[in-house]
């Protein structure tokens, strides 16, 4: 009885120690708090996590020991003092457990937010930056990815993944391409450690990027949020959503004259053509004898090549299609594109192309507007340091017609979501300031970004609590087709909301209006974006007043007879044009409204504007368009003009 007194106490007491073990949590720590991070400089930084109630940790970094308790929820932080640039170190946080956090350096902590011009990595701008790529090598340079996910209900207090990665060639090509250039820019500039938080999403209008008090201010935006608080409602509509459009390409799939005959399918090297008719790519098939139809339309090719391509791997290169392709060569499968936006870049692997007649085929599935190849893009296979011109005459025939579809509903681009699950984790964080490259998505309501955004910013900088921190935003870029003639346009309204933004404190808009592409909404050319953003954060956030960071403003107006005088702030060393010739895409009209293209010249930090058929000229615009092809107006530094108008109508 005795001993199994004895036993029946040690294993009472042997479970009473592992529960009181098991009850000392573990220190855990936020996904952003972790090796290899950057914590800013010059400031007082917050290091936090999770523990059991009541234990005490501490904290040991650069020869200091800082302490705390945690709280009731089991909640720490500590503030450290005063961080100065530099690194590696290593951080000791010690509670129940210990943990070591490695290679830390401290510098300047930057977030890159935004939409998918933003989120667009350099490997999908890799064709203009092979050289930069090959030399991206400077650990000095870290970006954490934050995962992109939304959430309608609550902020979250951390991230599902992450890691800090530091610049090399094969990690560079899943940064930012314009964080990336950015970073590089400023680096250079100030050789300190530089920390990318790259919380962005393609699509993503402003309001998902809000939260729910500021959302108030918006009632329709606040409404939506609220409705889609409801899981059940979203699982419909995915649901819903799952289901018709499988059932499109089901039928289309079943529809689709080049699958019809097993023996005889299209993407075979031998088919016969004789019912074929051709089409010349680039181009779209509304224009031929297809018609303006939906559905999916088949392309064949063939090319003779020389005995020294025979074997070799190649790149195909097929522009850009509307709306997504699969790519056969010599009737080998190559890749698939499922929508319209990512140029198509393909490899042939070896031992596929032959001596003498080759057979490209691409079938195109197009479910709703103009379908076909992008013109102004490249369409050539280059085999070595050979490139064959792909444009011109291609058999083509119609597969399936279809009914159009509707787009997916996209849940992740409502209000609120993704300030809950990508910016609220975040907030603890020190940071140095944000770049953001936002606003295609808002352009159909262009006039109420007027308000949208810059409350988008204060809502952050609130909720941050470390004042008002420079924020440097992109001005859109120069996009679709040019006209002929003075007209409205939803872009340029939204460039004017974003330069009226620069009446909040710390901000500063890069100009893009002469880097874009008129057939891309993702124009390649990232580089000069991440320059023009390091300029301006150059004079906002490292205080280089004598930098001139930006191209003209306008400031003021003037009649003078016939003639309206326009006068500009950020000249620098003076006003001149681009390209030495005459302004353009200035226009002017009189007391009808009317706008016609005008004469003008500079003079001074002037610019004089007429046109001989306005006697009484009351407004100017500049650049007032989706693409204002041509604006040349700049400072002599070269940095553009931002578009303008003068009138109110």
């Amino acid at each position: 009885m005795h001993r199994k007194h004895n036993q029946h106490t040690r294993l009472a007491l042997s479970i009473l120690l592992l529960i009181s073990v098991s009850s000392l949590a573990q220190v855990r720590l936020p996904r952003l708090v972790s090796d290899g991070m950057v914590l800013q400089r010059n400031a007082d930084v917050k290091i936090w996590g999770w523990a059991s109630h009541g234990e005490k940790v501490s904290v040991r970094f650069v020869d200091s020991t800082y302490s705390t308790i945690t709280d009731s929820s089991g909640s720490w932080s500590v503030t450290l003092a005063q961080l100065q640039p530099g690194g590696p170190h290593d951080m000791q946080i010690r509670a129940s457990d210990s943990v070591t956090i490695h290679d830390i350096l401290i510098g300047d902590v930057w977030v890159c937010s935004g939409q998918s011009n933003m989120e667009l990595p350099m490997k999908r701008v890799r064709p203009l930056y092979e050289n930069e790529i090959a030399a991206a090598n400077n650990s000095q340079i870290r970006q954490f990815a934050v995962p992109q996910q939304y959430d309608f209900n609550k902020p979250h207090d951390d991230l599902t993944a992450g890691s800090w990665k530091s610049v090399t060639p094969e990690n560079v090509l899943d940064f930012s391409a314009v964080a990336y250039f950015f970073a590089k820019e400023v680096y250079e500039r100030h050789k300190i450690p530089i920390g990318l938080i790259h919380s962005s999403l393609g699509g993503s209008p402003a309001q998902s990027w809000m939260s729910e008090e500021a959302l108030k201010a918006f009632p329709t935006y606040y409404e939506e949020a609220q409705r889609f608080k409801d899981s059940t409602l979203i699982q419909q509509i995915e649901t819903s959503d799952r289901t018709r459009i499988n059932a499109w390409y089901t039928l289309l799939r079943q529809k689709d004259k080049g699958y019809s005959n097993p023996r005889q399918e299209w993407l075979a090297t031998k088919v016969k053509t004789s019912g074929w008719s051709t089409m010349n790519v680039p181009g779209y098939w509304y224009e031929t004898k297809i018609g303006d139809v939906n559905g999916v339309v088949w392309f064949r090719k063939t090319i003779t090549l020389p005995a020294s391509a025979a074997g070799k791997q190649a790149k195909l290169i097929l522009g850009r299609i509307v709306d997504a392709d699969s790519v056969f060569v010599n009737g080998v499968f190559i890749g698939t594109t499922s929508y319209q936006y990512p140029p198509r870049r393909y490899e042939i692997p070896p031992k596929v192309l032959k001596r003498g007649q080759n057979t490209i085929v691409v079938r195109v599935i197009n479910s709703s507007g103009h379908g076909g190849f992008v013109p102004d893009k490249p369409y050539e296979l280059i085999v070595d340091d050979v490139k064959i011109d792909l444009k011109g005459k291609w058999q083509c025939r119609l597969g399936a017609t279809m009914t159009p579809l509707a787009s997916q509903t996209f849940i992740r681009w409502k209000p609120l979501g993704l300030y809950n699950a990508m910016l609220a984790p975040l907030f603890n964080y020190r940071i140095k300031g944000v770049i953001w490259y936002q606003g295609e998505s808002n352009t159909r309501r262009p006039v109420e970004y007027r308000e949208l955004f810059p409350a988008m910013i204060r809502n952050w900088r609130s909720d941050w609590k470390q004042g008002e921190f420079p924020f440097l935003f992109v001005q859109l870029t120069n996009f679709m087709e040019s006209k002929s003639q003075p007209s409205e346009s939803e872009w340029a309204l939204l460039r004017e909301s974003q330069l009226r933004t620069l009446s909040l404190p710390n901000t500063a808009m890069a100009v893009t209006i002469d880097i874009g592409e008129w057939n891309d909404i993702h124009p390649l050319n990232k580089k000069d974006v991440g320059k023009r953003l390091a300029l301006a954060a150059e004079k906002v956030a490292y205080g280089n007043g004598a930098i001139v960071s930006s191209g003209p403003l306008y400031q003021s107006m003037r009649t003078d007879s016939n003639k309206i005088v326009v006068k500009f702030s950020e000249i620098g060393s003076g006003l001149t044009t681009k390209d030495g010739a005459e302004l353009k895409q200035f226009a002017i009209a009189g007391a009808d409204k009317k706008f016609v293209w005008a004469h003008a010249r500079i003079e001074g930090d002037e610019v004089i504007v007429w046109n001989e058929s306005v006697a009484t000229p009351v407004a100017v615009r500049y650049a007032w368009a989706d693409n204002p092809e041509g604006a040349n107006l700049c400072n002599k530094e070269g940095l553009p003009a931002s578009p303008f108008r003068t009138d109110e109508w």
